[in-house]
């Protein structure tokens, strides 16, 4: 009997999973993965909670692949999608294994137009087997461990992900915060993107690499609704043009939010059309969002996305106090 405890003991810490920290850029509040193959080569991919991917794995450019002389082909599992195996990475400086129905393999995601300097994505499929958290104040990513458990400190909340016969089938979260006094669906994305006007950024003072920052995501409709109730909060007309001079939104300033029992504010939120959240982005979560929280609310925190038990844990770092609180 003493034997057979000793020998389970010594099996569970050899399959336990230690914490690792992911090498990183931070841009302008945006994490990128920066892992080191053991060539040498250098990969740049955003982390995105409200991004794709597939079968557990996060995606390459098919440029990139071919740079790193990966070959390309069909997942046994699902011939549909088209994988290469993962990259070899230097100790120390890579990405945790992909787990999932392709091995430990990388999905090839083949974009019409690459951007230079951008070889793909850690979106939600490859995040949502793990624990992680994004330390916004310290810029750093960490996959956790076996043994991870929350500061103090920390607030709880709930995600919503959508499910299929029991099990989560997507990873895009969904979180609930009180805006106005009222409970609001959103993604919880960390990739929300800003690319903010000369006027916008006069008045909203948004950090930016290259033109790109962070922001949060509303629906028109849901603007509309805060605007007529709430005059006097600020209202840049031409605020973000990332989809050209032709199809500039609006950005809405929110004095104050709740958010895991955290009150947080002011926040400024940059317009998008209904269908982006109500339609498309409804089609992968458990119920349809009117927007999304990106990092511009994440960067008072240190926040972990536990997926396997649907919870996210916000430490406050800076800038909240408990809503608790008077």
């Amino acid at each position: 009997m003493e034997d057979t405890c000793m020998l389970a003991l010594m099996l569970a810490a050899a399959t336990a999973t230690t914490a690792q920290t992911v090498p990183t850029q931070y841009e302008a509040g945006h994490f990128y993965a920066t892992p080191q193959t053991t060539g040498g080569q250098s990969l740049h991919l955003l982390v995105d909670t409200g991004g794709g991917g597939a079968a557990g794995m996060y995606w390459i450019t098919a440029g990139t692949a071919s740079r790193l002389h990966l070959k390309a082909g069909p997942c046994a599992e699902d011939a549909s999608i088209k994988v290469a195996p993962s990259p070899s990475f230097k100790s120390g400086a890579g990405l945790p294994v992909p787990q999932g129905a392709c091995g430990g393999s990388v999905m090839i995601n083949e974009v019409p137009h690459e951007k230079a300097g951008e070889d793909g994505q850690v979106g939600a499929s490859y995040l949502g087997t793990r624990v992680w958290t994004f330390d916004y104040p310290a810029q750093r990513l960490v996959a956790e461990g076996d043994h991870w458990t929350p500061a103090a400190g920390a607030h709880r909340t709930p995600l919503g992900f959508r499910h299929e016969a029991g099990e989560p089938a997507l990873y895009f979260p969904r979180i609930v915060v009180q805006v106005d006094g009222q409970p609001v669906d959103f993604l919880l994305d960390t990739g929300a993107t800003a690319h903010p006007t000369a006027e916008a950024k006069r008045i909203a003072g948004t950090e930016t690499v290259h033109g790109f920052g962070v922001t949060s995501y509303i629906t028109t409709s849901m603007l509309d609704r805060w605007h007529a109730a709430h005059p006097d909060w600020r209202v840049v007309t031409q605020g973000d043009d990332l989809f050209g001079p032709s199809h500039v939104m609006r950005l809405i300033e929110v004095p104050k939010l709740v958010i895991a029992g955290w009150t947080v504010g002011p926040v400024w939120f940059t317009e998008r059309p209904d269908k982006n959240f109500r339609q498309f982005m409804a089609q992968m979560m458990d119920k349809p969002p009117e927007g999304a929280i990106g990092g511009n609310v994440f960067d008072h925190f240190r926040m972990t996305l536990d997926y396997p038990r649907a919870t996210a844990w916000f430490d406050c770092a800076r800038g909240c106090t408990s809503a608790a609180a008077p």
